[in-house]
């Protein structure tokens, strides 16, 4: 999860990353039903029902053309919004936290089309996420992209099993 302002180091080694590694990766993207699925199977969660925080996730889509680009035309986007509970699972999250979120709730938000996901309160969560969502071909051919995903396969050490 980027957590700072880009520099342009960043970018240079993301751009180095992706030619490494874009003709290695494959489509893998799974949609946001199968990230609540993953989330459910592994966290107790707390679901918020909540319409103004499902719209919050919803036009972080509908605003960022990348995001609504891959909406089908014809689906209203529908969103799950969740409190991850700092028990079992979730009590490593909560105990690794980055100090700018100690002491707040972890909260995640899924489109359950498109796989868009938001987590707040943990970016080691975000990069779990990332991770188990994937990449679909245009993320493929975005360095950021590749190179986040790079970056987070490594951290869980998977990235022998993807490529």
């Amino acid at each position: 999860m980027l957590m700072q302002k880009a520099t342009p180091e960043m970018v240079e080694r993301w751009k180095e990353v992706w030619n490494d590694y874009k003709d290695k990766l494959r489509p893998n993207r799974k949609c946001g039903k199968e990230v609540v699925e993953y989330l459910k199977n592994k966290y107790f969660l707390e679901e918020l029902h909540d319409d103004n925080v499902k719209q919050v996730v919803i036009n972080n889509i509908l605003y960022n053309k990348p995001y609504a680009d891959r909406l089908s035309v014809d689906v209203e986007p529908s969103a799950v919004t969740f409190i991850v509970k700092n028990k079992d699972n979730g009590k490593f999250l909560y105990e690794n936290q980055d100090e700018i979120f100690k002491g707040n709730n972890i909260f995640v938000g899924v489109e359950l089309e498109s796989g868009f996901f938001c987590v707040e309160g943990s970016s080691l969560l975000w990069d779990e996420l990332y991770v188990f969502r994937g990449l679909d071909e245009k993320d493929i051919q975005n360095y950021f992209c590749v190179g986040e995903y790079i970056s987070c396969l490594k951290k869980f050490r998977l990235l022998e099993s993807i490529i």
